[in-house]
C-alpha cells in the first residue's frame, strides 16, 4: 500500500517547502477523526479539491480527551493517523498536541485552511492568523449531519 507519510513538524515543514518549490497549493485540514464516518471522508475530499497537497492534522490523544471527554479517544492517535494516511487524496499527516491548530498553521502557512460545515468563514478560530499571511479559510464537506458522538450513542444504545 502507498499511504501518505505521518510526519513530525520539522519533516512536514521541509516537505511543504519542496511542494511549494514545485508550485503546489498547500491545504491544511484538521480534526480528531476518532471514529470515521462519511462526513469525515467528504470533508477531506473537499479539502483536497482546494489545492495540490493536502496535509491533515490529527489532534493528539491528550487533546481529544480534553475536547471530547475522559473516555475518548476510542482509537489511539497513531491508529487514527494511519487510517487518515490511507486515503488516496491525503498527501501527509501529522499529529499535533496543542489545543488549537494555530501553531501548525504558523509553521506551514497553508494556502488554504479547510474547515467543515459546522463552521463559517467568520467562526473559524484560526481565521485571523490565516488571513494575516494571505491564506484563505475555506468551508468544505457536506452538511454537518454526521457525528462520531451521535454514532457512539447509537452503538451504545443511547441514540
Amino acid at each position: 500500500m502507498n499511504f501518505a507519510p505521518v510526519l513530525i513538524l520539522d519533516e512536514l515543514v521541509a516537505r511543504v517547502e519542496i511542494e511549494r518549490g514545485k508550485g503546489s497549493k498547500i491545504v491544511l485540514a484538521n480534526g480528531c477523526f476518532d471514529l470515521f464516518h462519511v462526513g469525515h471522508v467528504r470533508y477531506l475530499e473537499g479539502a483536497k479539491r482546494l489545492g495540490d497537497f493536502l496535509i491533515v492534522g490529527i489532534n493528539s490523544n491528550i487533546q481529544v480527551r480534553k475536547l471530547k471527554g475522559a473516555e475518548r479517544p476510542y482509537m489511539p492517535e497513531d491508529e487514527r493517523a494511519e487510517i487518515v494516511s490511507s486515503f488516496r487524496f491525503v498527501d501527509a499527516v501529522t499529529i499535533f498536541d496543542e489545543s488549537t491548530v494555530e501553531q501548525l498553521i504558523i509553521a506551514l502557512r497553508p494556502d488554504f485552511h479547510a474547515k467543515g460545515t459546522d463552521y463559517t468563514a467568520d467562526t473559524v478560530p484560526e481565521r485571523e492568523i490565516v488571513r494575516r499571511y494571505g491564506g484563505q479559510v475555506a468551508i468544505v464537506g457536506d452538511p454537518k449531519d454526521h457525528s462520531s458522538t451521535r454514532l457512539i450513542g447509537k452503538v451504545g444504545g443511547n441514540g
